[in-house]
């Protein structure tokens, strides 16, 4: 913990609001001894070398900043102690608000200032006096990295895992490397212009993998077992010769798609005539020289399945068909599957692959065309055509291509009629509605990860051996592809290509290198024993109090990332190096045994504690604590007060690493120090959830329920304490969010536990 600390007060960046030559000397008369140097200088940021020089003089063991927002600068103040900020400029003076709805005088506001400062500065400094500096936990850090995956985006991250130093063990479990690629020997452009198709020289990219001396390669084979965590894995792999074990620091997973199941295209014809088929068994046909159409039609719009199924579904509901899907696909002679409301959710994943159904089609449709000397004639029948990025110019190139015609259509039917099919389009960009007569009809592939059908790695991990809550992400193994791309919920393990989301080749190939580099990093990273991501650098991990751990195993199951095993006594044992130090360990234990050197339940209460909470309520106003995401909540915070959009003088903020770690003490700390109520600010969870963490704010909420009950048994309403989400760009609307919250708890009047 640190002894003596050194506070330093940046004029420059509070500005006049507040008069810091008075909450300096404040400072240093609450303290006393602990704080050694106390100074108020002009610029903060040219004022480090005289920091250095106290440290050394004065052997301080920590530092306190108090000026603009960690999140602004705290990269310049690398310093040989601790060092914490404390946020006087985005949420103090930027932030006040002159409480004109309340029955404080307005006179009286700038000593409502005053006092939000002041607690802000003595809470920084209990804060560093309740931290330690954290020792890191470096492990081997084997520099080897694990493919998994011979396919396209296998192939190219084997070799930039290669051209960085790396030795490399490549998995593939069939007898051929290449994948789906093989199907495609034209690609659509990979490099610039982007305007014409390109001759993958997949032959020449096999033959550079299974010719470099750095690269392992195992055919016809598959992950039996991954333990361990990041930097020293041991991977099993089961080839046709036995099980062969390899360490390797970290994982990419490349393992690609399958096509969605036929039954879903079904109502478009797709199973029932061998002249409908999908996009992925046409580039097949292509390349084995059995298309002998001439007039094909290229549908891009599959409303007529969905709205089939939708009714399909609403029927088996509405009849109690409870069956799974896939059960209830097989169950009839007749080959007609009976769908029920989990199908609609496998549906969507024709929308998302809509993007490279879409390049794809352009393709498949010019190369047909140059393949039959233009005597072909393709239609391309599109409801949304959507091409990402720079492939805007293939495709304004296939606008004018002979051969090629491009319509916006609904399509309404497709049927067999006199041995040929009939495509029937309406409200097409041709200003009319046609039948048209074609020889075949190709339908989009729906690119399902290989993850939501199989167990890929195979982890032995207390956890199970998949990854977990797939479901959130329909199968997909990225897990916050806005914030953190490649990364899934088992650190260390990197998704790359198809697996992670639908992906043009191009795309493929940008991709494996990414998680490449997110591989490396992981490697580097475990053998300094410090934080991957998403604290980059963070040296803290876990520490556990087993004297009183009674072995609830709340904090195994509640662990996101899958860090925590359990040894021979059914203790947690850690794997720092699978930690994200999001703290939701410590949030779940009811015993208080998990902490972090410098972010504990001791350290939060403290600063809890340390808020001046006035007994009048109605002259002095409320208090009410505000428990806000690092992530989001936090930095939202800071965008609203950089832009003059003020708050109530009445909150105090407190940054968490996650809600997840928010601990029911805290709450209870806060309502026993007599604050009037408690927000919880945190990033939106659900469907479209936000949180880096994956769950932090969906654990938050469900033991926010739990705490509501022991308000109520304590005679206290719950709703004094509410969780509210807040995405990072919606600082605008965070003021009113947290003037809407203190304006209930003015209704509510005080807290009953106030001033005993």
């Amino acid at each position: 913990m640190s002894g003596k600390i050194g506070v330093y007060f940046d004029q420059q960046n509070i500005g006049g609001g507040l008069d810091i030559e008075a909450l300096a000397a404040q400072t240093s008369a609450k303290w006393g001894d602990l704080t050694a140097v106390v100074k108020v200088v002009p610029v903060l940021a040219l004022a480090v070398d005289e920091i250095r020089a106290d440290i050394e003089a004065q052997g301080l063991d920590g530092v306190l900043l108090c000026g603009a927002s960690p999140r602004v600068d705290g990269e310049l103040y690398r310093l040989p102690v601790q060092v914490e900020h404390v946020n006087l400029r985005e949420q103090c003076v930027q932030a006040y608000k002159n409480p004109d709805r309340t029955p404080v005088d307005s006179a009286s506001a700038p000593e409502l200032l005053t006092l939000m400062a002041r607690d802000y500065v003595n809470m920084g400094v209990v804060k560093l006096q309740k931290s330690e500096a954290p020792e890191a936990a470096s492990v081997t850090g084997v520099q080897r990295i694990l493919v998994i995956g011979g396919g396209w985006t296998g192939l190219t991250a084997a070799l930039e895992a290669a051209a960085t130093g790396y030795e490399v063990v490549l998995v593939e479990k069939a007898d051929r490397l290449g994948g789906a690629a093989n199907n495609i020997p034209m690609a659509s452009p990979l490099v610039s212009p982007w305007t014409d198709k390109q001759p993958t020289n997949l032959v020449a990219k096999v033959s550079e993998v299974t010719g470099s001396p750095k690269i392992k390669v195992h055919m016809n084979s598959r992950m039996e077992k991954l333990e361990g965590q990041p930097g020293e894995f041991k991977a099993v792999i089961a080839t046709a010769s036995g099980p062969v074990e390899v360490e390797v620091g970290a994982v990419v997973l490349a393992t690609g798609w399958v096509a969605l199941d036929q039954k879903y295209l079904a109502p478009m014809g797709l199973g029932k005539s061998p002249m409908v088929v999908d996009a992925a068994t046409f580039g097949k046909m292509l390349v084995a020289d059995q298309v002998k159409a001439n007039r094909i039609a290229f549908v891009l719009d599959t409303t007529m399945a969905e709205q089939a199924v939708a009714q399909a579904a609403e029927e088996s509901a509405a009849a109690g068909d409870e069956k799974p899907a896939a059960a209830a696909a097989s169950d009839t002679e007749a080959g007609e599957a009976v769908f029920v409301k989990e199908d609609l959710e496998s549906l969507r994943h024709l929308s998302y692959s809509n993007a490279v159904n879409s390049v794809g089609m352009l393709r498949l449709a010019n190369t047909v065309c140059e393949k039959t000397n233009d005597a072909c004639q393709a239609f391309i029948l599109y409801k949304d055509m959507t091409v990402p990025g720079i492939l805007e110019r293939f495709y304004k190139k296939m606008q004018e291509r002979l051969g090629v015609m491009m319509t916006k259509a609904d399509v309404t039917d497709i049927r067999e009629a006199g041995g040929h099919m009939v495509v029937e389009c309406k409200n097409t960009l041709l200003g009319m509605d046609f039948d048209l007569d074609v020889d075949m009809v190709v339908l989009p592939t729906g690119l399902v990860p290989t993850t939501a059908k199989d167990v890929t790695i195979h982890f032995d991990y207390r956890q199970g051996p998949d990854f977990p809550d797939l479901q959130l992400f329909d199968g997909f193994a990225d897990s916050n592809y806005i914030c953190f791309p490649y990364e899934t919920r088992r650190t260390g393990v990197y998704a790359a290509g198809c697996v992670r989301q639908p992906l043009t080749m191009d795309a493929c190939e940008e991709d494996a290198k990414g998680a490449v580099l997110k591989a490396v990093q992981c490697v580097e990273a475990s053998s300094h024993g410090v934080s991957v991501h998403p604290r980059s650098g963070d040296l803290s991990y876990p520490l556990f109090n087993m004297v009183r751990c009674t072995q609830c195993k709340r904090c195994t199951e509640e662990c996101p990332f899958g860090a925590l095993d359990d040894d021979e006594k059914g203790t947690p044992r850690l794997n720092p190096t699978r930690c994200r130090r999001c703290g939701t360990c410590f949030g779940a234990c009811p015993e208080r045994v998990i902490s972090f050197a410098n972010y504990n339940i001791d350290q939060i209460g403290s600063m809890i504690r340390e808020v001046q909470v006035p007994k009048d309520f109605k002259k002095e106003g409320p208090r009410v604590l505000i428990l806000a995401c690092e992530n989001d909540a936090y930095p939202a915070l800071d965008m609203a007060g950089e832009r003059h959009k003020p708050w109530s003088p009445y909150c105090r903020i407190i940054p968490v690493r996650c809600l997840g770690s928010v601990n029911a003490i805290w709450v209870s700390d806060a309502m026993s120090k007599g604050y009037d109520g408690v927000m919880l600010l945190g990033c939106k969870y659900g469907d479209d959830y936000q949180c880096h963490f994956v769950k932090g704010s969906e654990i938050c909420a469900k033991r926010k329920e739990n705490i509501a009950e022991t308000l109520n048994r304590l005679g206290v309403e719950p709703e004094r304490v509410e969780l509210l989400e807040v995405a990072i760009d919606e600082y605008d609307k965070v003021p009113a969010i947290i003037d809407g919250f203190v304006d209930r708890i003015v209704a509510m009047g005080p807290n009953p536990f106030k001033g005993m």
